[in-house]
């Protein structure tokens, strides 16, 4: 059994209210689960102390048997002081672009940069001409 410390969403239509739960992670998001850890509301301002409630001893348990926590979770847990804030992987930075939008970048900046270096080659070029001509 894979076990997931995970939220579980509750509350009202654009009024959430997230409970933290440790649960099967083949159980659905809303649906059975192990046991409450804590809970999520993201209503309240962000310095409120109700905003995120932990029962951290439960959680370290969980931890200790083998838990693993989802992104948002771990995040929440890593300023609880309950374990290190988890590295992002680059592919999965939101606000960073993708490999081939970097890639399409440089091509466009590079085809602007041919284009603004071949006027300028060819105009001392035609002014070379004129005087070869004159």
């Amino acid at each position: 059994m894979s076990l997931k410390i995970r939220l579980s969403r509750g509350g009202t239509k654009k009024r959430p209210f997230y409970r933290i739960v440790a649960a099967d992670s083949r159980s659905p998001r809303d649906g059975r689960f192990i046991e409450r850890v804590g809970t999520y509301d993201p209503m309240v301002p962000k310095d409120h102390p109700q905003r995120v409630v932990l029962k951290e001893e439960r959680i370290k348990y969980w931890l200790g048997v083998g838990g693993k926590p989802t992104d948002r979770v771990a995040r929440m847990l890593a300023r609880a002081g309950l374990m290190e804030a988890p590295a992002i992987p680059e592919q999965t930075k939101k606000h960073l672009p993708r490999a081939k939008t970097i890639e399409r970048q440089q091509q466009a900046e590079e085809a602007a940069a041919a284009k603004t270096e071949a006027p300028k080659d060819e105009a001392p070029a035609a002014a070379e001409e004129e005087k070869a001509a004159s």
